[in-house]
């Protein structure tokens, strides 16, 4: 390799590894004013590009860790946490709609006491006494769980956690609270 790229493969990788760890990291705590998405967005392709440069200028010691256990074992931990990224398991899609256990969650959250009730095999009085035990107030079981929620100024997962009776639970704890 020549000595141009050796010179500018490195820097081209840590000052873009550098851009894309801090706009990935602000990210990373919801502060996301200006630029800071489409910049994140962005210069990850100037990340792959340098870190391209940098393992063709350095080959032959790249190819050396291929021999080694460790090496093997972190890399391959990389690529298997990459592929499965791409699988719907919990979370978000690009729509914003829960998938897996979390789009269950919302849709109890969107449910009345009185539908709740039956799959609990318990009765829609039975979970509105357990929510006043919890401490929360229940207008009538005709109440969805969010409704209970937004009447205690809670977060429909607490008052949801409540209902289903979940260890660990905080119903005192409140929005703000996150």
């Amino acid at each position: 390799m020549n000595a141009s790229m050796k010179t500018l493969a490195t820097p081209l990788a840590i000052g873009s590894f550098t851009i894309s760890a801090f706009t990935g990291l602000l990210i990373f705590f919801d502060i996301e004013m200006g630029m800071i998405e489409p910049v994140h967005k962005w210069c990850s392709w100037l990340l792959v590009g340098g870190i391209f440069l940098h393992v063709l200028s350095n080959l032959k010691p790249f190819i050396g860790y291929f021999s080694k256990r460790k090496s093997l074992f972190v890399m391959g931990s990389a690529v298997a946490i990459s592929l499965l990224s791409l699988f719907p398991i919990l979370g978000e899609d690009e729509e914003g709609e829960g998938r897996g256990g979390v789009g269950a969650a919302r849709a109890l959250e969107l449910a009345t006491l009185d539908a709740v009730a039956p799959v609990l095999r318990t009765t829609p009085g039975e979970l509105s006494a357990r929510l006043e035990k919890s401490g929360l107030k229940v207008g009538a079981t005709s109440q969805t769980i969010r409704e209970i929620a937004a009447r205690n100024g809670k977060e429909g997962r607490v008052v949801l956690g409540a209902v289903l009776g979940e260890q660990g639970t905080r119903p005192d704890r409140d929005k703000d609270d996150r």
